[in-house]
């Protein structure tokens, strides 16, 4: 490790490429021609099998009939997996937009041979589906049924839901990969220079107050020359939302989304609530960080500035070791997986023109593995960002077992390993500091990331939802009427501890998870709460926690998430589970003040 400066450095990752042959060899090789090529005939097969004789089935056939829905369902994840992930790391190759939209078109005809399966499997009766959902043999499958009956008041006519299947692509799919490709285009200038999204951002942790400072102006500026475009894209995409909730019947706009998560409106607004109820955190600790910085005022590029003069640079190969030691320490099957990904290039690290911002872990396929995208510029927070989507990736590893149906996990218990790694990581760290200068900058550096985590995402959740509720009742929202929600849904959390810039108000346009997933973002706080309080289970009982913890990894989505919680006694469903985590935060921010006063 060195001291970080302002100057160029390389991190050793600037060759960590991926290596997709486990997917396909190319977009060329025979393999992928073929899937691309017969996944049409062969789901048109698979209806002309099965539509309309469920009914008839025994638990064998239906058995039968399940895992060749399996292996279609897995061959159109293989190709949309494999083009999405050259894609993301170049998005201005218009060959690569190419055979994103390719597969996409593949799947989408495909898949509207399969749009039947839910519908006719809930419609079944009553005694067929209890007899279905306590069948041995259809034991790994299960919660994919159970599932599939939570829909059914939800559900549309196969003609319709067909209909809507493949206009996604000329609607709101298109948008959202507008929206990908224009961020990842857009230049920052910076004292003659261009920067890349994830390059400009990195700046705004630099030491020198300047130049986070000019960093955040150059967002501003930069965010300001696409600002017309990105109101039409959220604008539509938000109508786009609002449609399919009327068509479906939600009741809200986060309706679809609480669904999907297997979570209670109640449950998810207890968390909200929780979280608002104390904000004055966030107040306290910038004003903490506000005394230690020396400033008068405080603003919105000072968030991530670094306390002491311990910012290191950790080069890819310290950044491996640290993680993948604290994993290990953990337990060794943990330790194990981690290091695969490094061993067998299931990850792409390096920043590059064109390629998408931020990190992401994507669980792929069951019969093979995950991949972890990153943009390692060497910072602390890289490290923390590399721990978290190998969490992510353990995770993804781990649950492949369930097979395709059953692999991929709620989004709030999703976020569970990503965050826990996390914590290892900053503990191990944080032990093996020798000073309590030391052990404050780490700290507060912590805090910063948790803060982002809980608070900040909870404050998204707020604008998110503010303007979901706007759109719907006021028609489409005019740039100022979007960045006047922001700027407020934000100003709430800080108080009169942060002064914001003019220019933040456009910053609610880069951000990417609107668009990808909306409702997405409550899961941030939602695992980071249930992680901390999870991580004060391990340490009351070292010994007998990771087994229950890598058996809930394991079990992927073949559990409701109270179920897969069940082991360790954890109830989300209770208001007052959420002020555990907020306890242990409150704590971190005594500890830090502590420190501060010696």
């Amino acid at each position: 490790m060195e001291s970080l400066t302002t100057d160029e450095r390389t991190t050793g990752a600037e060759n960590v490429l991926w290596d997709l042959t486990d997917l396909y060899p190319s977009a060329t090789d025979p393999a992928f021609i073929h899937d691309v090529e017969t996944i049409g005939a062969r789901c048109a097969d698979f209806h002309g099998t099965w539509k309309g004789k469920l009914r008839t089935l025994d638990i064998t056939a239906f058995l039968q009939m399940l895992v060749q829905y399996e292996q279609l369902a897995e061959t159109m994840d293989r190709l949309g997996s494999f083009a999405q992930l050259i894609w993301s790391t170049d998005t201005e190759d218009p060959k690569n937009g190419r055979l994103l939209q390719q597969t996409r078109e593949v799947a989408a005809q495909a898949g509207q041979h399969l749009v039947f399966l839910g519908i006719e499997i809930a419609a079944l009766p009553d005694e067929t589906l209890k007899t279905l959902i306590a069948a041995p043999e259809l034991a790994t499958r299960r919660h994919w049924l159970e599932r599939v009956l939570d829909y059914k008041p939800y559900n549309l006519s196969e003609e319709v839901e067909q209909v809507l299947a493949i206009k996604s692509l000329s609607s709101r799919h298109a948008w959202v990969r507008m929206h990908d490709e224009l961020m990842a285009s857009q230049v920052f200038r910076l004292n003659g220079r261009e920067y890349s999204e994830a390059q400009i951002l990195k700046l705004l942790q630099e030491p020198n107050r300047d130049v986070r400072k000019a960093a955040a102006e150059s967002v501003s500026a930069g965010l300001a020359e696409g600002i017309k475009a990105q109101t039409f894209i959220f604008n539509t995409v938000m109508a786009d939302h609002m449609v399919n909730d009327r068509l479906y019947g939600y009741a809200s706009w986060v309706a679809s989304r609480n669904m999907a998560n297997e979570a209670s409106d109640a449950s998810v607004q207890a968390l909200i609530d929780s979280v608002v109820d104390r904000y004055e955190l966030v107040r306290r600790y910038y004003s903490l960080k506000k005394k230690l910085l020396g400033y008068d005022e405080f603003h919105d590029y000072d968030r991530y500035a670094s306390v002491g003069s311990d910012e290191t640079f950790w080069s890819w190969e310290d950044a491996r070791d640290i993680v993948v030691k604290a994993y290990a320490k953990f337990d060794p099957r943990a330790g194990e997986i981690a290091q695969m990904f490094f061993d067998r290039n299931w990850i792409h690290a390096p920043v590059r023109k064109g390629k998408n911002g931020g990190a992401y872990s994507a669980g792929t396929i069951a019969s093979a593995h995950p991949y972890v995208f990153m943009n390692y510029t060497g910072t602390n927070r890289d490290v923390q960002v590399l721990a978290h989507e190998l969490g992510h990736g353990i995770h993804q590893y781990l649950s492949r077992q369930q097979g395709p149906l059953l692999m991929d996990t709620p989004l709030t218990v999703a976020e569970t390993a990503s965050v826990f790694g996390e914590i290892l990581t900053f503990n191990l760290l944080y032990e093996a500091a020798t000073d309590d200068k030391t052990r404050l900058t780490m700290l507060m550096t912590k805090l910063d990331d948790i803060l982002s985590t809980v608070f900040r995402q909870i404050a998204l959740n707020r604008f998110e939802d503010a303007i979901h509720v706007a759109r719907r009742s006021e028609g489409e929202l005019s740039t100022e009427r979007l960045s006047e929600i922001w700027v407020t849904t934000q100003s709430v959390q800080f108080g009169d501890t942060v002064k914001l810039s003019p220019g933040y108000k456009y910053w609610w346009s880069y951000i990417s998870h609107f668009m990808h997933v909306p409702g997405y973002v409550y899961a941030y706080a939602y695992g980071e709460l249930l992680v901390l309080a999870l991580y004060e289970i391990y340490k009351s009982d070292k010994s007998g926690f990771p087994d229950k913890y890598i058996e809930m990894l394991s079990s992927g989505g073949s559990k409701k998430p109270t179920d897969l919680l069940a082991p360790f006694n954890v109830n989300v469903e209770d208001p007052e589970f959420w002020k555990i985590g907020l306890g242990v935060i409150d704590r971190l921010i005594t500890e830090a003040e502590r420190l501060a006063a010696q």
